[in-house]
């Protein structure tokens, strides 16, 4: 009589919970919050270059001076227009009161304080235009000195001493703040929903200081930017013509890591860890179907159950959906069984907590 056959030997894993942050994965790229490209906003020679290629700025600082020498005339003689149409209404003026006196006395017509009048009225015009440019003058004359609109760094400079520049001449210089710095990427529809969901939130209060998600990013080369950032702004619209939505995130950028143009993996990071049920990844397979894992349930006998999965963490990877805490899961010998087949096992020692 022969032998019964022996139930075959699996290793099982136990589906264990764990606390983990939830987070999800982009491509971000840096973009600086001011970001100029000054110009000259005046003609003339250029006189003086005071900072150099790469070097930083304080706001309000002259970078470039313009020669002055033509604005400056141009300001005194404005300045003298001035003073003759002061001279000019004055002169109006006293010409209208002694029309209005003779006319009272009756010795001459109205029609002559009428004229007196309009032109006391073209006198005042004429110094209010005189005095528009004064200002506009005094203007010019400022523009001469190039000033740094706010602070931050300069790239290469696009003129020398001695060149005529003009407002359509070109670019003199871009200047950059690079703290604190942007950095945005875009999501779809699918993953912003993803997002929201996973920190369970909504699009108005993602963008809102106090519930703002974590952010950190991957630098170029690698490395993890200690510093975090939380976002500061979400697009209210799907652009239709890429099928993404735009997020910004914020960093102080104290080490100035985070360069205007760069590339870089951003994640964004729930506030607070959430109850997650894990199994080894060894224990995961697919069919046409979708991922299933083989349970091994109270009778020692083999289910095969599909489950729907959520982010790898090491060698686990977190079920969503399908399993509970506890239940066991074939790790070994998945090619020696088979659904409805009874089995003997053996806890690994190397699977869940």
């Amino acid at each position: 009589m022969a032998q019964e056959q022996q139930a075959p030997k699996v290793t099982v894993a136990a589906a264990y919970t764990e606390m983990i942050t939830d987070e999800a994965t982009f491509i971000g790229r840096g973009e600086a919050i001011d970001k100029v490209g000054v110009i000259a906003r005046v003609n003339g020679f250029l006189e003086e270059i005071n900072v150099q290629d790469g070097s930083f700025v304080n706001g309000d600082t002259v970078m470039f001076r313009i020669e002055s020498d033509t604005y400056e005339a141009t300001l005194e003689s404005k300045k003298a227009a001035v003073a003759k149409a002061e001279a000019a209404l004055d002169l109006a003026s006293i010409e209208l009161a002694r029309k209005q006196e003779l006319l009272q006395r009756g010795t001459v017509p109205e029609t002559e304080v009428d004229t007196a009048t309009a032109n006391e009225k073209a006198a005042e015009a004429d110094l209010r235009t005189a005095k528009a440019a004064v200002k506009q003058a005094e203007l010019d004359l400022s523009y001469t000195e190039v000033r740094a609109p706010f602070s931050g760094r300069v790239g290469r400079i696009q003129a020398s001493v001695g060149d005529v520049v003009s407002p359509n001449s070109g670019v003199l210089v871009t200047l950059v703040r690079e703290a604190p710095i942007y950095v945005s990427f875009a999501v779809n529809e699918k993953q912003f929903i993803n997002v929201l969901e996973r920190l369970n939130t909504d699009a108005a209060q993602l963008s809102e200081a106090e519930q703002s998600p974590v952010v950190f990013v991957d630098l170029p080369n690698g490395n993890r930017l200690e510093e975090e950032g939380v976002i500061a702004f979400a697009d209210n619209r799907i652009d239709p013509a890429t099928g993404t939505l735009t997020l910004r995130a914020k960093f102080e950028n104290e080490r100035g890591l985070l360069v205007d143009g760069a590339f870089m993996n951003v994640g964004v990071q729930a506030a607070e860890p959430v109850a997650r049920i894990l199994v080894p990844q060894s224990a995961l397979q697919r069919d046409q179907r979708g991922d299933f894992v083989l349970v091994v349930g109270q009778q020692s006998t083999v289910e095969q159950r599909y489950v729907t999965t959520g982010d790898s963490y090491g060698t686990a990877i977190v079920v969503e959906e399908g399993l509970q805490e506890g239940e066991l899961v074939i790790v070994e010998g998945l090619q020696r069984v088979r659904p409805g087949a009874p089995v003997e096992t053996v806890l690994d020692s190397q699977g869940g907590e």
